[in-house]
């Protein structure tokens, strides 16, 4: 069974109830379903199962769906914020994580309806409430994105 398969099969560690607990993403805007590992401090995997059911699909592109590279750029985020929250605590809980920058995104294959999409984050560095991770996303084992992100927690 290859690695990915392996992951998404697996029971998460933090589930989407969880998650809504910890972040005010809500649907359409929640862009993960589960985190499958999760070390404090220093890195996560979360997951976004991607269905031809969500609303950007109607217009992106029509007979051609795609998931914007813009929400692929939102599931890293939220995946980091997860990890920010988790790492700093209960009164982290509910907090906003406001992007400050996003660099060396770069997309390099189409995520379609179907698609399991890993979103992967490794924190480079946290100073006080403004954290920077390295984000990569794949699919099947496959790179399909990457970037640096930086964000702050608003306490």
């Amino acid at each position: 069974m290859d690695n990915n398969k392996e992951q998404a099969s697996r029971a998460p560690v933090i589930n989407v109830e969880r998650i809504m607990e910890m972040i005010p993403h809500r649907y359409p805007f929640l862009m993960i379903d589960k985190i499958i590992e999760l070390q404090l401090g220093e890195s996560a995997v979360g997951v976004k199962n991607v269905s031809i059911n969500e609303q950007h699909f109607i217009g992106h592109f029509p007979g051609k769906p795609v998931m914007p590279g813009v929400l692929i750029i939102e599931a890293m985020a939220q995946t980091s914020a997860v990890l920010v929250v988790e790492t700093l605590g209960k009164e982290a809980e509910g907090k906003l994580v406001y992007f400050m920058s996003i660099d060396e995104a770069r997309f390099r294959k189409p995520v379609v309806p179907g698609d399991i999409l890993h979103i992967r984050v490794d924190k480079q560095q946290a100073r006080r409430n403004v954290w920077k991770f390295a984000c990569v996303a794949t699919v099947d084992g496959m790179r399909v994105a990457d970037a640096t992100i930086c964000a702050m927690i608003v306490t």
